[in-house]
């Protein structure tokens, strides 16, 4: 379903979730609410799309590639990169909210407010784990939990 409505605006899950990391950023930055800032370095952008590095740079290398967001000097500290959303990008993710939260609210219909509120706080966690995780292999003498 998602994957469709997407696809529509020839985008992938990946790359639409850099662009929305982008957009909350941008968001904030607009209304006051943290720096001044709209951009994010490609390890953050990894740190919240629950990615590695190497996955977050061929992202980026698409977006940039198709005009949506810049890779350029971080204002701070020219060591680092910087990736910020484009004029075309913001008009992107613009065309693809309406119809993409109209879908999120249609699938999360039968769940109740407690529901969805459960669901948040879980999936909010399983984010925070994800972005915890280690550069090197999980020990596979570590076993899941039963």
């Amino acid at each position: 379903m998602i994957q469709a409505h997407l696809g529509k605006h020839e985008i992938s899950q990946g790359r639409f979730g850099v662009l929305m990391a982008l957009w909350g950023k941008c968001q904030r930055a607009e209304h006051g609410d943290g720096d001044a800032s709209n951009c994010l370095t490609p390890a953050e952008l990894a740190d919240r799309s629950a990615v590695t590095r190497a996955t977050m740079t061929g992202l980026i290398d698409t977006l940039v590639r198709d005009g949506l967001v810049t890779r350029e000097p971080h204002p701070e500290d020219r060591r680092m990169m910087s990736v910020q959303l484009t004029e075309r990008g913001i008009q992107l993710i613009r065309g693809i909210l309406p119809n993409h939260f109209r879908e999120m609210a249609w699938l999360l219909q039968p769940l109740t407010e407690s529901e969805r509120q459960t669901l948040v706080r879980l999936l909010s966690k399983i984010q925070q784990r994800a972005a915890e995780h280690p550069s090197t292999p999980v020990d596979a003498s570590v076993s899941a939990p039963a």
